[in-house]
């Protein structure tokens, strides 16, 4: 929908983008948790399939099905998910509800920035498992599983508490 075909619709005399934003801002919010949970779901069992994966025989029916699964988490759940994520985050901090300078808001877009980093990372790993090429420890995968975690507790510690 054009500026131009929003300001039809809206009351007032703001900016046009800023009142669609206020008024389609708790839609935004539900989307944007709804993905971030998808995106956590994946961020959360991809090392753990890791983790069964460095038992598998290269070229074993157990090592092919895992490439599978894994491919298909990160292409059809992950990826996708992060996307929403990142394209509702920003809707909301466009919109005229979020103030991009408080502190706690800064800290909780640097830690999201780091699980995106975390969510290549994975996706290197797991081209290193497609090509049968894993250098790395069931245990590796097994602390790499935490990282996720501990990023998603500071991000709804931030959210919730608003500490600073």
């Amino acid at each position: 929908m054009s500026r131009k075909m929003v300001a039809l619709y809206l009351p007032g005399g703001g900016d046009p983008m800023s009142e669609f934003l206020s008024t389609v801002y708790p839609w935004l919010k539900a989307v944007h948790i709804i993905s971030v949970i998808s995106w956590m779901a994946g961020m959360l069992y991809l090392p753990r399939l890791f983790v069964y994966h460095c038992t598998a025989e290269p070229g074993s029916a157990l090592s092919e099905t895992l490439k599978v699964m894994e491919s298909r988490l990160q292409r059809v759940i992950m990826t996708p998910a992060m996307a929403v994520t990142w394209l509702f985050g920003l809707l909301l901090l466009a919109s005229p509800m979020i103030d991009i300078s408080e502190h706690w808001l800064q800290v909780k877009l640097v830690l999201v920035i780091a699980m995106s980093v975390i969510h290549e990372t994975m996706a290197r790993w797991r081209r290193d498992f497609a090509a049968d090429v894993n250098q790395r420890s069931q245990r590796f995968y097994r602390i790499a599983n935490e990282v996720p975690t501990l990023l998603m507790i500071g991000i709804v510690i931030l959210v919730i508490t608003k500490p600073f």
